[in-house]
């Protein structure tokens, strides 16, 4: 059996992110892990763009428009969605990424969801370093493995 390596490597990739203004303070730690960590795997900071958006339900809209420019190898959508006393919590969480993995498939690109849905502020201040780093992670991997599968 042939099995394909995980592949780490970000050299030479083009990464697009799309982030969220809501929420600003979760976001922006979103933001500074997933940096970080794709420079960590190789990728140029000149190769990384950001776009920032209103809320969560915005990312989808851009990541669509990025998706088709063919500028990009893969996307990182980063945003956080926390619950409220009303049912808009669940929209949000629910569309967006929904819509989110309707552009990945509609577009054959690598897209990282890291919009974090969680019930409190400091449930998100625990994950945002974890998870920005792991959208880095995963966008990568993703490239290669279907550069590997082509």
């Amino acid at each position: 059996m042939k099995e394909i390596e995980k592949n780490l490597n970000g050299k030479g990739l083009r990464i697009g992110i799309v982030q969220s203004r809501f929420n600003p303070v979760i976001c922006e730690g979103l933001l500074g892990a997933c940096r970080a960590e794709l420079i960590k795997l190789g990728v140029n900071d000149a190769d990384i763009t950001l776009a920032t958006v209103p809320g969560a339900l915005e990312i989808p809209l851009v990541l669509q428009q990025m998706a088709g420019s063919e500028k990009f190898d893969a996307l990182i959508a980063l945003g956080a969605v926390i619950r409220g006393d009303t049912y808009h919590f669940e929209v949000v969480a629910n569309e967006s990424a929904r819509c989110i993995g309707d552009v990945q498939l509609d577009n054959g690109l690598p897209i990282a969801n890291a919009v974090l849905t969680t019930d409190t502020d400091e449930q998100a201040e625990e994950r945002m370093m974890v998870k920005g780093a792991e959208a880095a992670q995963v966008v990568v991997e993703m490239v290669n493995l279907l550069k590997a599968v082509a």
